[in-house]
């Protein structure tokens, strides 16, 4: 089990990021993710710095820790061919610590460029599959060209490429995001413990790290940081249907009126009880998956790398499937 720490882009400035993921790494964990985004999901939050300065940063202040991506979208905000530049020039400096996430993206930073976003989630399956062909393809060195149903390429080349490419875990919900990690893909990323996204991911001959994110909110106590995940982070409780349609952070705070503290107890770990940490963390390892990650939404985050040094550490890398 390997157990990594989520670097909130959307709560904190490029800095304070860079200095988090020292701390990460001091505390033991495996490595450090950060979403790829261009605005946050609520106003209250007030940031989104560029994701590849800052992990290009923290490849240079840290020795151990992996960087991962969780998630790009690689198919209009980005060209896939620079997504394929940038993820080979990060494996580079970083010394071969660097994971590709990606996944089909959502409305709230795609839409920025004014080239439409795909309205079906098969048509942003459609995407992702060229734009994972397209990464393959550069990634085999000279110069390459493509020409697919939505995407093209004409005449490029990734000069500089490591000995040993990085791993591509690709985002999943369903059978058929699933199986395209499998074909396209090595390894697998998710937000819920869905065992049959698991299963459909092995059945399609999939055997790489299989990533999902464990939400929680450390604080010194339950209520201060329930009340502080559902300032800023009450938008995880709605779903991955609002959350991948929805275009700009107004939106997002429409969507959330209704949602109360207590929803975010009952779907965070709020407070200081690492059995609280463990119930919520069991279902993941329950349904396959054996890279977690904690995303902490609690108002102290050197607190919480504290918190989990000390009592979360050996807990989670102990567990196990139940039955």
């Amino acid at each position: 089990m390997q157990i990594g720490y989520k670097l909130a882009t959307e709560a904190f400035g490029p800095n304070e990021l860079i200095r988090q993921a020292v701390l990460a790494e001091a505390a033991g964990f495996d490595f450090v993710e950060m979403s790829d985004h261009y605005h946050p999901w609520l106003e209250t939050q007030g940031h989104s710095p560029f994701t590849w300065t800052v992990l290009g940063a923290i490849a240079q202040q840290t020795e151990r820790v992996g960087l991962v991506t969780g998630v790009t979208c690689p198919t209009v905000r980005y060209h896939p061919a620079i997504i394929a530049q940038a993820a080979a020039t990060l494996a580079l400096v970083s010394g071969g610590r660097f994971t590709l996430g990606v996944g089909a993206g959502e409305r709230l930073n795609e839409h920025i460029v004014g080239d439409g976003f795909p309205d079906t989630a098969a048509g942003r399956h459609r995407l992702l599959r060229e734009a994972l062909e397209i990464i393959r393809l550069l990634w085999r060195g000279g110069y390459q060209s493509y020409e697919g149903r939505f995407l093209r390429l004409c005449d490029a080349r990734v000069f500089d490429l490591p000995d040993e490419l990085p791993v591509i875990a690709v985002a999943a919900s369903g059978g058929q995001s699933a199986r395209m990690a499998a074909e396209l893909g090595d390894g697998l990323f998710a937000t819920e413990p869905k065992p049959g996204v698991v299963e459909r991911y092995r059945e399609a001959g999939g055997d790489g790290p299989r990533y999902a994110e464990v939400t929680v909110a450390w604080a010194k106590d339950e209520d201060t940081g329930a009340r502080a995940a559902w300032e800023t982070a009450r938008w995880g409780v709605t779903g991955w249907k609002v959350m991948s349609e929805l275009p700009n952070p107004v939106n997002f705070e429409a969507a959330t009126a209704t949602v109360r503290v207590e929803d975010i107890r009952s779907a965070f770990a709020c407070g200081t009880d690492p059995q609280r940490y463990i119930e919520l963390a069991q279902p993941f390892v329950d349904a396959g998956f054996d890279h977690l990650v904690l995303q902490n939404n609690g108002p102290d985050p050197d607190g919480f790398i504290d918190f989990y040094q000390r009592e979360l550490d050996q807990r989670l890398r102990k567990l196990t499937p139940t039955g």
